[in-house]
């Protein structure tokens, strides 16, 4: 429920709003960059997040961070039923890039709670817990998003998007409960910071974060748009996001994060890599053969398989790699390293679209990604076999 609320509103600002733009005739590098500018909330949140750790006290704790957050998130929504973006842009965009930085830092105590709750032989299944979960929310809020639109407009997309913030602030204050104070953290965060910083590996999952999603997150920002440009309905490409996409992504999940507890972790994570990096390909080459919107929404199916099964193994890599004292500090960091890597994706992505087309942006975009597994071949970074 907790990562359901988060992918409500990453759904509709990543999926639904590119493809609502395009199909009202916005320019694809405009599209792109608005899209780049709304990530950097999640970009930036490790800006934050040590304030998640040293402010964390015996009456305060990483429930009560989340919470606050997602009251915060509902607060900024509720004016938007009322206001319409071609009313009143400047007070809409401001009102969403402000929910945008209290849903980040909504992810940074989530991510802290759960990296303290869970031990590491486990985190691979966490991770696909989470993928139900929000891509749960993606998929209301990013195809059913355009659903809604056609139906009820703005105003019922944002009522909706605060109830289900707010549904999920209940199972908060009342079925989750607080993991135990790391007095360290509390008592030594400079020092202990130093040390995290001073790890060859943190710096080595930075890195990995920054690159090895490049293909896929452009692939992800593209696809609805690029639908539309095979002239793929509106209606279908709702339908499509909200149903095999998630599904396809769910399994991945559920299939991945698993399979990565019962291995060595760097070594499955630099698998699933690959394997993605061959689905963005296909879909590239596809694209540049003149497939149809319905062979194109095949490639994409493989695509967010892909996608899910990398996910949930890298972001347990990830979650190895973090020091338990530092939870949301570093833990923040490596997702805002990954947030980075959409940014940068989707703008260059967008360019190379615009000059080259769709097959040619795609394919570089998905070469550029396994330059990531350079990253994977340290033996700074902890490969050990979780289960047998």
């Amino acid at each position: 429920m907790l990562y359901f609320s988060e992918g409500a509103p990453i759904g509709f600002l990543w999926w639904a709003m590119p493809t609502l733009l395009r199909d009202e005739g916005v320019a694809i590098e405009r599209i792109t960059a608005l899209t780049a500018a709304l990530v950097l909330p999640w970009t930036l949140k490790f800006l934050w997040a040590p304030l998640v750790d040293a402010w964390r006290g015996p009456r305060w704790g990483f429930r009560h961070w989340a919470a606050s957050a997602q009251v915060g998130m509902g607060l900024c929504l509720l004016p938007l039923v009322f206001i319409s973006p071609s009313a009143g842009f400047g007070i809409w965009f401001f009102l969403l890039l402000a929910h945008a930085v209290c849903a980040a830092t909504q992810d940074v105590a989530i991510d802290a709670l759960a990296i303290s709750a869970v031990p590491p032989a486990e985190r691979g299944g966490l991770n696909a817990a989470m993928q139900v979960g929000m891509l749960t929310g993606r998929s209301l809020f990013g195809g059913g998003a355009i659903i809604l639109a056609s139906q009820g407009g703005w105003p019922v997309v944002f009522g909706a998007l605060v109830t289900a913030v707010w549904l999920s602030l209940l199972v908060l204050l009342t079925r989750i409960k607080e993991p135990p104070l790391v007095e360290r953290a509390t008592r030594h965060f400079g020092p202990t910071l130093r040390q995290v910083l001073a790890r060859r590996s943190t710096w080595l999952g930075i890195g990995f974060a920054l690159l090895a999603g490049a293909g896929f997150e452009a692939a992800g920002a593209l696809a609805g748009p690029m639908l539309i440009d095979l002239k793929v309905p509106a209606t279908t490409t709702g339908w499509f996001f909200s149903l095999p996409v998630v599904a396809a992504m769910a399994i991945g999940g559920i299939v991945g994060g698993p399979w990565s507890d019962r291995g060595k972790r760097v070594r499955r994570v630099r698998v699933a890599l690959i394997a993605l990096s061959l689905t963005v390909a296909g879909l590239a080459l596809a694209v540049s053969w003149g497939a149809s919107g319905s062979v194109a929404m095949g490639c994409l199916v493989l695509v967010y398989l892909g996608i899910g099964w990398f996910t949930a193994s890298s972001y347990a890599l990830f979650m190895d790699l973090t020091d338990v004292r530092l939870g949301a500090t570093q833990f923040s960091t490596f997702m805002a390293a990954t947030n980075a890597c959409e940014a940068w994706a989707v703008w260059v992505g967008g360019r190379g679209v615009a000059n080259f087309g769709y097959g040619p942006a795609l394919l570089g975009m998905a070469a550029l990604g396994l330059l990531g597994l350079i990253f994977l071949r340290s033996s700074a970074l902890p490969d050990v076999a979780l289960k047998r």
